[in-house]
């Protein structure tokens, strides 16, 4: 990956690109200013081999904001390094802000009325006429949609000079499938002398392009309609649009639009609230709030539909208010919500992190007399179990079993996903044995078997967890990447390296791709091998990711210098997924550690670690606090930050800089019940070292000393 750098002072201008816009909406270009900074170590121009660059942090940390001036030197290291990181390795784009919600109802001059944005009545359906000669066409049709000639078929019950009538083609029109044989028999009516073909044919064989996602064919035959002076109407615009969303080519859908206005044609709320979709998977709802107030002017009462769209783009954005404005526009309007409102909200609601409002909405949708689906049950098990409300998932899964709501293996692994991720061993065990009774129409898949392998795993139980694995193998249900990752996990931890070559191995075999999780994995079991282990380890490493097989041995040669090691870091950072690189850089610290490295590398490691953002918020200084934020390292990586904390310190006393009473250290306390948190291990490395940390009564996993007792315990150990 090629990487470009500029002078500090630089900045760089990159417009917003905004897809076409409504024509009643304005909107405004923005721009966003980029900082690049020099990547070169700030210790000195050329590091020898023998030096260790150091953590510098003599400055109070401040809120990141965006700015057209370079960062002052008042900010923290992690936050000056930001823009840097941002420059050097590749992230995700981040989110825009909410929009403006309307606070109160929108007026209209009743003498000056606004032009409506839409018809308020639904453009009308041809009606459905008897048809005596319906069962010799269904016969027709099924013998066209089994005949691998069509042509040779429609010339067979065709004769020239008989052609269908006009009923009848449109009947077969809207049976063929695939969507080939339907485009086919319209070219066939069109090449008939003298047939009346209209719009509604066209649209017929429009709906079968859509449901085929076949966006090109429906470019061109709406392409053929307007040549032909066909006119188009609602349902055509409305077919398109969605046809286009559902293909994802929203830039196409809002052209095809606008296209509607300019020809004076005004949109049905069927259009209207699709186009609303439109903007919502572009993510502007900047758009999608002023066109739906624009059309509530107008006179429209939406439907359970737009809301659904109002309350999923609300959702994704985790936006509580938005959610909290399509509920009251619902009641207002005195909408009832179906099922899949229901469902659309309160997967909405849990995105919002408002496990409670999701529970009222669940508990208003059974009141109302609607008997939940598998989808609502999944997402409400999911928000449960990301708030930690393990009592709350277990009654729901209760109420499903005696109220016989449907569950299927989806909703099951959920909460077996669940109970992984609590720590829930005796009810996943349950739930998995259920699954496996012959009554039931489910049965364990590789998910169920990962989640229940990431269980015993958690709670240190290798031989069960090695036992289910090879049931799963017997039971001829294909192991997943995720399943080996988590056994080989464990089966590390246990000092089992033998075990988890063999579970690697075995995965190869069974054509298993290794991700950038496993190699993580396989790292952090390197970390943990004894004498004699390791190489069997890099060797699995070696076949999948070899580089990092290379950077390990880089780190462990005394004469490879640092300039090195951080090309080839950056390298690695770079070619990794961006929620793995955290992970890569700990358990390099861990190894550096723990295998007997020369001492400055794990050092060096974390140096490179906040160079490149991967710690953002590592350190914190206020008037009053100083503070280690160690929640996201790992062991090895947390003692090495305390290290490095220790030596800024000191750097601090000589520089004669003014003290806080008080420092603090947050390790986080670990909401796994089987896990341990980093908190007990580095409790004991603080009693190792004597230091003068202890734990806060008031907030477990955090340990707070005074200025006076760390000063005097770092003279008395000549730090």
């Amino acid at each position: 990956m090629a990487l470009i750098y500029a002078s500090p002072a630089s900045t760089i201008s990159v417009p917003h690109h905004h897809p076409q816009r409504h024509p009643f909406i304005t909107t405004t270009t923005t721009t966003t200013t980029i900082f690049c900074h020099s990547s070169k170590n700030p210790s000195s121009s050329s590091t020898s081999a023998t030096q260790t660059p150091t953590i510098p942090n003599n400055n109070p940390t401040t809120t990141t904001t965006t700015t057209t001036q370079t960062p002052s030197s008042s900010s923290s290291l992690s936050d000056q390094l930001l823009p840097l990181s941002l420059t050097l390795l590749t992230s995700q784009p981040t989110s825009t802000s909410s929009p403006p919600l309307p606070s109160k109802p929108t007026w209209v001059n009743p003498s000056k009325p606004r032009p409506s944005v839409l018809s308020l009545r639904r453009h009308s359906r041809r009606p459905f006429s008897h048809n005596p000669s319906l069962r010799p066409l269904s016969e027709l049709s099924r013998s066209l949609r089994l005949s691998p000639d069509l042509p040779s078929a429609l010339s067979d019950a065709f004769p020239p000079g008989q052609p269908p009538s006009r009923d009848d083609a449109l009947f077969l029109l809207n049976s063929l499938r695939p969507w080939e044989k339907s485009l086919h028999f319209l070219h066939f009516l069109k090449s008939l002398p003298d047939f009346p073909l209209d719009t509604i044919f066209y649209n017929v064989v429009l709906k079968s392009l859509r449901s085929a996602r076949q966006w090109p064919p429906v470019e061109r035959l709406a392409s053929e309609m307007i040549e032909a002076s066909v006119p188009l109407d609602n349902i055509t615009y409305s077919t398109i649009i969605t046809a286009a969303k559902r293909c994802r080519r929203f830039d196409d859908a809002l052209s095809w639009f606008e296209r509607m206005y300019r020809t004076g044609l005004m949109p049905d709320e069927v259009t209207y609230s699709a186009v609303l979709d439109v903007y919502a998977h572009l993510g502007h709802r900047e758009e999608v709030v002023a066109l739906y107030e624009r059309a509530r002017a107008s006179g429209w009462c939406p439907d359970a539909v737009a809301f659904a769209v109002l309350g999923k783009m609300f959702g994704e954005a985790g936006d509580y208010d938005g959610i909290r404005y399509v509920l009251k526009e619902m009641k207002d309007l005195g909408v009832k919500p179906n099922v899949v409102v229901y469902n659309t909200l309160i997967e909405a609601t849990g995105k919002a992190g408002k496990p409670g409002l999701a529970r009222s909405l669940f508990d208003e949708m059974v009141a109302a007399g609607l008997s939940p689906n598998e989808k609502t049950l999944t997402s409400l098990i999911k928000i449960y179990g990301k708030a930690r409300w393990s009592r709350d998932a277990l009654e729901l899964w209760e109420r499903m079993r005696t109220n016989k709501w449907p569950m299927d293996f989806i909703l099951y692994n959920t909460l077996l996903s669940m109970c992984a991720d609590l720590g829930l061993e005796d009810e996943a065990e349950k739930l998995f044995e259920d699954m496996k009774r012959p009554a039931r129409y489910v049965r364990p898949d590789s998910w169920s078997y990962t989640a229940m392998i990431n269980i015993y795993g958690s709670g240190g139980n290798p031989g069960r967890a090695m036992q289910l694995f090879e049931e799963m193998l017997e039971s001829g249900v294909e192991p997943n990447v995720m399943s080996c990752t988590c056994l080989i996990q464990c089966l590390g931890k246990a000092g089992r390296i033998e075990d988890a070559a063999r579970v690697f191995h075995t995965a190869l075999q069974r054509g298993i791709q290794p991700d950038d999780r496993l190699c993580g994995c396989l790292l952090s079991v390197v970390a943990l091998c004894k004498e004699g282990e390791t190489d069997m380890v890099l060797a699995c490493l070696e076949k999948a990711n070899g580089r990092l097989v290379g950077l390990v041995k880089m780190l462990g040669e005394e004469q490879v210098s640092f300039d090195d090691v951080k090309d080839e870091f950056r390298g690695i950072m770079n070619e990794a997924a961006v929620d793995v690189r955290r992970p890569f850089c700990n358990c390099l610290i861990d190894i550096c550690r723990n295998q007997g490295f020369p001492p400055r590398r794990a050092n060096e490691l974390l140096y490179l670690g906040t160079l490149y953002g991967l710690y953002p918020g590592l350190h914190a200084r206020k008037s009053d606090e100083w503070s280690l934020n160690l929640r996201s390292l790992s062991v090895g990586a947390a003692k090495t930050a305390f290290e490095e904390w220790m030596k800024s310190l000191i750097s601090s006393v000589e520089q004669e800089e003014v003290l806080p009473q008080s420092f603090s250290i947050h390790t986080g306390s670990g909401t796994h019940k089987f896990s341990q948190g980093l908190a007990c291990s580095f409790t004991s490395h603080l009693k190792k070292l004597a230091a003068p940390f202890q734990q806060n009564v008031e907030s477990s996993g955090s340990f707070v000393a005074s200025k006076e007792d760390l000063l005097s315990w770092l003279q008395s150990c000549n730090c």
